[in-house]
């Protein structure tokens, strides 16, 4: 009921807020309501960013002997020529399919938690688990990995180069913070933020009118902050079922997965919007192939709404805005220790 109380509530005050000869002014105001520039990083008190472990970090997510046949690695799933994602609607692991699509890992650390279902609280808690999952990296242990690493001198003195008071430096821990510590890196500012700070001229009138659509109907309600999205959790299908829509193959019961309860039946994490555009297949599941479809079916699951084309092609417009460049460091992989 909560929950829905509040997205009725954001409704409400995102509807109408427009005269119809709005100045780029008041666009801005309302929108620097809702959202604010992405941050130069994500910085974590419990894992502090250091040139050391991003460096170490971005070796290790291209590392496919961090698997257990040395056949994937993080990068694997969220490949740089997919924006950091995967095109499949689910990708397969070092033992098995994947449960759900996998996203992109770009400003992924800004979010609340990780994880469709909110299963992980970082991406240092995603990164440490994701070593023994089957569907992940699949080793027998923790120990497994950290024996194969200590094979590698390379690796041995770069790990006591990122974690210097560490009288064992590598461990399992150590491996997730220095691949947290890049990933707390991957940020990309758009157009968008241009727009935030004061550039009314970054958007094109088409954008605009978009970025007022998505605020009027309502989409706000869910996707807002820096990363338009990844701040909470949501039903998905709050006026109808999402797979009349999507027509998934099977029904994912979300969050209930994790709690056990019935009210967090079809709950997901509200995804963040940041290069979106990129990142297709869209939800959870990876049913939906292309934004368009994807914004109109929201329109109907989420806000009870029939978008119209315009609609849709105006929020599209918007959402492309929020494609943003890769940092350099991060747009080719690395050459690994041998």
């Amino acid at each position: 009921m909560k929950r829905l109380l509040l997205l009725n509530i954001s409704l409400l005050f995102a509807g109408s807020v427009f005269s119809k000869n709005e100045p780029d002014k008041e666009l801005l105001d309302k929108a620097r309501q809702f959202f604010s520039p992405l941050p130069k990083s994500f910085p974590s008190k419990e894992n502090p960013i250091t040139p050391q472990k991003v460096e170490l970090g971005r070796l290790l997510f291209f590392e496919r002997r961090l698997s257990v046949n040395d056949m994937i690695s993080c990068s694997t799933c969220h490949a740089i020529e997919y924006y950091y994602s995967s095109p499949a609607p689910k990708q397969m692991g070092a033992l098995k399919l994947q449960p759900r699509h996998a996203p992109t890992v770009l400003n992924s650390a800004g979010q609340f938690v990780q994880h469709w279902i909110g299963n992980r609280k970082d991406v240092e808690d995603q990164a440490l688990q994701s070593l023994t999952g089957p569907p992940a990296l699949g080793n027998p242990s923790k120990e497994s990995v950290e024996e194969k690493l200590k094979s590698i001198p390379q690796y041995v003195e770069l790990f006591k180069k990122a974690f210097p008071k560490d009288k064992e430096p590598i461990t399992a821990e150590n491996i997730a913070k220095a691949i947290g510590a890049f990933e707390r890196t991957l940020v990309t500012p758009s157009r968008f933020d241009e727009f935030l700070k004061g550039d009314t001229k970054a958007l094109t009138q088409e954008e605009k009118r978009g970025l007022k659509t998505f605020i009027e109907v309502g989409c706000v309600a869910c996707h807002n902050g820096s990363l338009v999205g990844g701040t909470m959790y949501q039903k998905f299908g709050i006026y109808e079922p999402y797979w009349k829509y999507t027509k998934s193959e099977s029904i994912d019961e979300g969050r209930y997965a994790v709690t056990k309860k019935e009210e967090d039946k079809y709950v997901f994490k509200v995804p963040p919007l940041r290069n979106v555009a990129m990142t297709p297949p869209y939800f959870h599941d990876g049913s939906v192939k292309t934004l368009e479809e994807a914004v109109w079916i929201m329109g109907k699951v989420q806000l009870g709404k029939d978008l119209s084309k315009e609609q849709v092609k105006d929020i599209v417009a918007f959402l492309r805005s929020l494609t943003g460049d890769i940092p350099k460091e991060a747009r080719k992989p690395p050459i690994l220790p041998p």
